[in-house]
């Protein structure tokens, strides 16, 4: 199966130390001016996940939201969840950390794109 979201072993590794420190968290993929297109932490109570949201999987045992105008857009891409040195987004709960969550995307194989299709016609409907 293709994952459309996954996490680096650095990024697996700050979402454990998230985890030990807040609980259960969820990602979203910013598509706002705040925080440039990047993928926030939030604890589950601090972001509403609604029908404009697509969740495109887990990483770390973390469930992984887009909104669907986004999702329109990297439809066609793996995002890769990976972290740089810096600080993490506004709202993001690794942002005091001086590290920050960054993503990274490549296209899927035609091999890849003919497996996830009639999901994302599925959640495009």
């Amino acid at each position: 199966m293709v994952e459309r979201v996954m996490a680096t072993a650095e990024a697996l590794a700050l979402i454990e130390e998230l985890k030990a420190e807040h609980g259960a968290l969820m990602f979203h993929q910013s598509g706002g001016c705040c925080d440039n297109s990047a993928a926030n932490c939030y604890l589950p109570t601090d972001l509403t996940i609604g029908p404009y949201d697509v969740k495109l999987g887990e990483i770390g045992a973390v469930p992984f939201y887009i909104s669907k105008s986004q999702y329109e857009y990297w439809k066609h891409t793996q995002l890769i969840i990976d972290v740089i040195e810096g600080h993490g987004g506004t709202f993001s709960l690794e942002g005091a950390s001086g590290k920050a969550f960054h993503t990274r995307s490549r296209l899927f194989t035609d091999a890849e794109w003919a497996e996830i299709e009639p999901q994302v016609l599925r959640d495009l409907a």
